[in-house]
């Protein structure tokens, strides 16, 4: 049994954006209001978090979270990333180091961007970390064993995760037949539909619709979602049977 939290669902294009009057940022339903997209999974006692964005601080707080044994990352950009540092309450908490799961790529920008959690000669409460390095292949944490999905935002290489019967698949707009084939099975699946207009790098609604289709699980969920998307009841009414926009907070089992 896999148990899955969506600590966000949105993007830096999300919402509510400073200054927009729109109805989306407007709206005073609660799922309409997004955090930038990252998942908690929780696998047999296994605490894992997918991305740390600038939201991760609060995110965790809201969930709950009191205990983490790795973060995971699917690539290096800000709106994942940014909220790293505040691993540090949980190597305070758990006294020792967090185990983190990321590509080169990632593990460069890192150690440029948090430089002082990788110096030799660290500050006193620094975060520290133990990073292992991912590539395009089954690994396990804890015994628990799991597959990465290689998927391409523009050009830029992009891992989203399989933990059992659940994919998690963000910031795409291209997965080539092979990696669909490592999905294929997965009775949960998650897809980023980024708005209704044409994207360089995320699947917009209608792709996103169509890569659903193709993997064909039971159940799919769409994340990093922007507010030009339209408001949450609104979408929803518009997706077929066994589709639906996730929400921050949404927890499923699988």
């Amino acid at each position: 049994m896999v148990k899955i939290q969506f600590l966000g669902t949105g993007t830096s294009q999300g919402v509510p954006l400073i200054g927009c009057t729109c109805e989306v940022c407007a709206s005073s339903d609660p799922k309409d209001k997004r955090l930038r997209s990252s998942i908690h999974v929780e696998i047999d006692g296994l605490s894992l978090v997918v991305d740390t964005g600038p939201d991760f601080r609060y995110q965790m707080l809201r969930a709950g979270v009191s205990s983490l044994d790795a973060v995971l990352f699917t690539h290096g950009h800000k709106d994942h990333t940014a909220g790293f540092d505040d691993i540090r309450a949980y190597n305070f908490i758990q006294k020792r180091d967090m185990d983190v799961y990321c590509d080169e790529y990632v593990e460069d920008i890192l150690r440029k961007d948090f430089d002082y959690v990788f110096a030799d000669l660290k500050y006193p409460g620094v975060p520290r970390a133990i990073l292992h390095r991912m590539r395009n292949e089954t690994f396990e944490i804890n015994g628990q064993s799991i597959i990465p999905i290689q998927v391409y935002h523009y050009k830029m290489p992009v891992f989203g995760f399989r933990f059992g019967d659940f994919t998690y698949i963000t910031d795409a707009n291209r997965i080539d037949e092979t990696e669909i084939e490592k999905i294929r099975g997965s009775k949960v699946v998650v897809l980023n539909a980024l708005r209704r207009v044409e994207h360089i790098s995320h699947f917009t609604l209608e792709q996103a619709l169509e890569m659903a289709e193709i993997i064909g699980a039971e159940q799919t969920y769409f994340t990093h979602i922007s507010h030009q998307l339209g408001k949450h009841a609104d979408v929803e009414k518009e997706l077929p049977d066994g589709v639906n926009l996730a929400y921050d907070t949404l927890t499923i089992e699988v």
